[in-house]
């Protein structure tokens, strides 16, 4: 890696901030991002924080890597950003989120289940009322009396995502199933969800405050329970069940 540190100022969920950091992939990493606002934090990458990513990627075993500098500085980047954030109220929940016709689902599921496969039936079933906000990490916020979803740079294997937010209408768990069916989760099921599926940082204050984000969340908004096919007839299950039958 070059010894030049180089200056990005870039702002997610509405908060600013600038990173120090030496790979100059960087920039067009973050360029649908860039901000000219004064940062809220700023941090630098260094090789200790470096060496900490190493011994979380080696726990990974077979993950093969295009550019392992870069993605070994990127994952201490999205470390920082996120504990950072979390001290914002904001947390970072894996899933899927797609807005349509201006309201947000997540969908979320353990990696493989299809998360990606089913937002594309929707881009295929609704045409362009539906846009994808990020295909991976999207992050929560509560403003107001709403939670609000946003974009992210680490927006999945396929790039899917926006520098967009849009108010989260539901949190939806998907799981396969050779039909289709959608219903509504309890409290207890889907606390473990965002338990499971929400960025958890490891210093205790900032888990405090990860928990109380997370029981806003738990309190503002419907969770479902997919079973889901690879069909189109999915997505239209899935849309109603979200949609439709609430407003009967």
């Amino acid at each position: 890696m070059s010894e030049n540190r180089i200056h990005i100022t870039a702002e997610l969920a509405g908060i600013p901030f600038e990173v120090i950091c030496r790979n100059k992939k960087h920039r067009n990493f973050f360029k649908d991002f860039l901000s000219q606002k004064d940062p809220r934090f700023t941090f630098e990458i260094t090789e200790e924080d470096l060496d900490k990513e190493k011994e979380y990627l080696e726990r990974i075993p077979g993950t093969v890597y295009r550019d392992y500098e870069f993605s070994l500085e990127n994952s201490a980047i999205h470390r920082k950003v996120m504990n950072e954030l979390v001290k914002h109220n904001i947390v970072l929940l894996h899933g899927s989120a797609l807005s349509m016709d201006g309201e947000a689902v997540i969908f979320s599921a353990v990696s493989g289940t299809g998360k990606s496969t089913h937002t594309r039936l929707w881009r295929e079933v609704y045409g362009n009322r539906v846009n994808m906000i990020d295909d991976d990490k999207p992050l929560l916020k509560k403003e107001g009396d709403k939670i609000i979803v946003y974009g992210t740079p680490w927006n999945g294997k396929h790039h899917l995502g926006s520098n967009t937010s849009a108010p989260l209408k539901a949190i939806v768990k998907l799981t396969r199933g050779e039909t289709n069916s959608i219903a509504g989760m309890n409290k207890a099921d889907a606390f473990q969800l965002l338990l499971r599926q929400v960025y958890m940082p490891e210093d205790k204050d900032l888990v405090k405050s990860v928990l109380k984000t997370e029981n806003e969340i738990l309190n503002s908004i419907p969770f479902f329970l997919l079973k889901c096919n690879m069909e189109k007839e999915a997505a239209e299950i899935s849309y109603q069940g979200i949609f439709e039958e609430r407003r009967r």
